[in-house]
């Protein structure tokens, strides 16, 4: 499988698009007066605790005031008594709190917040309160596993950093010395955040994420992927000062593209964004998906449409529901759908086709970045699930509600 990466920078926003096998997969764009929030640390100030939630709302200086659970609060000794998890024995109203934005505000939620930091790199997170070391669980060799665990061991009895590091998949097969340097470069970075907590005020920003042009290049390249293309020389130039800096073996993927073409024109990714705002998605069988957004869930309807099969009905329902599958599972990336999803598959009488259809389902989302669940086919013939949403969906930072309607196409 070949995988490209393309980035388009403009002065209002920047747009990332992932190609595979000449088909565009994702599309992140990120707003530069609207930048994400995820990853950022802030010093922030609890402005009001709220028992009956076991939770509280703490200013960091963005608009509304950001969520914090009390399940999502690290304890120092790591007890995990009751009364070591009730949020007024937690935090108190009025006091100072060092969190992590883990969700970009939607609708109209805050940001949601934790209390275990972490820091990521190329290879390696840090976390200061993690007490053992991690290895990616898409790491599967046993000797590779026993290999990463010694080299950072070996490292944290070298020095004398707090916390411990997690391995992330793009480490598997990287010599201990890169794994080394990473390592003293999230040691220096976690020891300027600290000096910045002990100088400035509350609701503050300490750490501010990368921009998306150097985000995808940490955290999408991986050796399937043959290039990665930016359309602006400035930023192509930072990208390769980055990759220089911290992943040099990614230094030789990075082009400038100076085509005269725009450059989301090469694979149609001007057109796959427009069609990706329309609630009816065209499968080749001649079936369709009709895809809802909701504040509470997602739904999508599979529907056989005008693909009549050649066989028998059974035959035409499996088809369509295999091929609608795949395509659900496309459409979840690139429209960046998460949180509770529901899947009105057309209803299957033959119990082999169910599992076939929900083994196609999970096997094209083990592709996904972000971590999904499934479950079995319902009583009612749905598949439900859940992705995780971090950020918001395309259809939220491309469209608006109308002002008169709210959307509703009503007067």
């Amino acid at each position: 499988m070949s995988e490209e990466i393309l980035v388009n920078v403009t002065p209002p926003e920047t747009r990332v698009a992932v190609i595979e096998n000449g088909v565009v997969q994702a599309i992140i764009i990120e707003r530069n007066d609207r930048r994400g929030l995820v990853g950022n640390i802030y010093k922030g100030k609890v402005c009001r605790v709220l028992p009956g939630m076991q939770a509280a709302f703490v200013d960091i200086g963005l608009e509304r005031a950001a969520f914090l659970h009390a399940s999502d609060i690290k304890q120092r000794n790591g007890a995990d008594d009751e009364r070591g998890s009730d949020i007024t024995t937690l935090v108190r109203e009025g006091g100072e709190v060092i969190v992590q934005v883990v969700k970009e505000p939607l609708g109209s939620k805050g940001a949601r917040l934790t209390t275990s930091l972490s820091v990521p790199s190329r290879y390696l997170v840090y976390m200061p309160s993690l007490d053992c070391t991690g290895i990616s669980q898409k790491i599967e060799d046993e000797t590779e596993r026993r290999r990463l665990r010694q080299i950072i061991d070996g490292f944290r009895a070298d020095t004398s950093i707090p916390g411990n590091f997690i391995a992330r998949t793009a480490a598997e097969g990287v010599s201990e010395e890169t794994l080394r340097a990473d390592m003293k470069f999230l040691g220096r970075l976690w020891q300027e955040i600290q000096e910045q907590r002990q100088q400035g005020p509350t609701s503050q920003l300490m750490h501010e994420d990368l921009p998306l042009s150097l985000r995808a290049l940490r955290d999408l390249v991986s050796p399937v992927v043959e290039r990665f293309r930016i359309d602006s020389r400035e930023s192509c130039q930072k990208a390769q000062r980055f990759a220089h800096k911290l992943i040099p073996d990614l230094a030789v993927q990075i082009e400038y593209y100076a085509g005269g073409r725009p450059i989301f024109d090469l694979y149609g990714v001007e057109d796959e964004i427009q069609k990706a705002l329309e609630r009816k998605v065209d499968l080749k069988s001649g079936g369709h998906l009709i895809i809802d957004q909701t504040e509470a869930m997602t739904t999508i309807d599979v529907n056989t449409g005008a693909f009549v099969g050649h066989r028998n009905l059974e035959e035409t329902i499996f088809k369509t529901n295999m091929e609608a599958a795949q395509a659900i599972c496309r459409q979840l990336r690139l429209r960046n759908l998460g949180g509770i999803i529901i899947i009105d598959f057309i209803d299957m009488g033959d119990e082999e086709h169910k599992r076939q259809v929900l083994r196609a389902l999970e096997k094209c989302l083990a592709r996904d970045h972000a971590k999904t669940h499934i479950t079995e086919v319902s009583a009612l013939g749905l598949v439900e699930m859940t992705r995780k949403r971090t950020r918001e969906s395309l259809e939220h930072v491309m469209c608006e509600p109308c002002p008169c309607c709210s959307g509703l196409a009503v007067p």
